[in-house]
């Protein structure tokens, strides 16, 4: 069965200081469920998924224990010689629970590509991790209408490890397009519902969230989406009254 759970999950990429991580959790904690969750549970509550800078994890664990707490990115090696990477390994020790795979500024900046997304999908579950998988199209690709085809090449390539070697470890997709990161341009909502109802077509059971521009003008009418499960929220999730709105349209005011 699909979880009915909605998920809001913050990614603070490389942003945020320890005095505003208290400041959100305390104003949000509470609101949000505050347990492990996977796919196979059937609630119907906000899943608040908070994904800060890997300086802030052990710090926010061990403050608000139950929180749900997320990496932004892990290494395909459980362990050795990778100067400045993090381990899935390390982020299960400092209490994460879900960890960002494959978000289109590792994919553009770092050169990442599908096969080093299966990789780093396999070794986070190896390691007790849900991984968040991300996908999406570039501006060129969406205005000569190759969204669909670029978005299932990605699929079936960043999957292929999960589907070959772990077929009952539970994840989660994130649709975000490239176009719509950080520059305020958003999909239009029959964009959206078109590619979450391809994506379902492919992933009946798994929760699927929809990331790009997100704010607390938009989520309201994103939200309602059929097959949209939640979003992934950047820079809206560093600004509390901001965030709030979100959740509120979330449903967890």
């Amino acid at each position: 069965m699909l979880n009915q759970n909605t998920y809001i999950v913050s990614n603070w990429k490389m942003n945020g200081t320890n005095a505003l991580m208290h400041d959100m959790v305390k104003t949000f904690i509470e609101k949000t469920v505050t347990k492990k969750v996977t796919p196979e549970s059937a609630h119907t509550n906000v899943s608040w998924i908070f994904c800060p800078p890997a300086s802030l994890l052990t710090e926010t664990k061990r403050h608000y224990p139950t929180i749900n707490l997320g990496g932004q990115d892990c290494h395909p090696k459980r362990a050795g010689a990778f100067t400045g990477d993090i381990s899935a390994l390390l982020l299960k020790e400092s209490g994460v629970y879900y960890v960002i795979i494959g978000h289109s500024e590792r994919r553009q900046h770092h050169n990442e590509s599908n096969a080093i997304i299966a990789e780093k999908a396999c070794m986070a579950i190896e390691c007790g991790l849900i991984p968040i998988i991300c996908i999406g199209e570039s501006e060129e690709n969406y205005i000569k209408g190759q969204t669909l085809a670029v978005l299932n090449d990605q699929l079936t390539e960043s999957l292929s490890g999960i589907r070959q070697h772990i077929t009952q470890a539970p994840f989660i997709v994130a649709y975000e397009p490239i176009w719509a990161i950080g520059t305020g341009k958003t999909a239009t909502l029959t964009d959206i519902e078109k590619v979450h109802s391809f994506l379902r077509k492919q992933l009946p059971d798994t929760p699927l969230l929809y990331g790009g521009s997100v704010t607390a003008s938009n989520a309201g009418d994103i939200l309602p989406i059929p097959h949209v499960n939640g979003v992934l929220v950047g820079d809206a999730s560093l600004k509390v009254d901001e965030f709030k709105a979100i959740l509120e349209a979330a449903g967890a005011y």
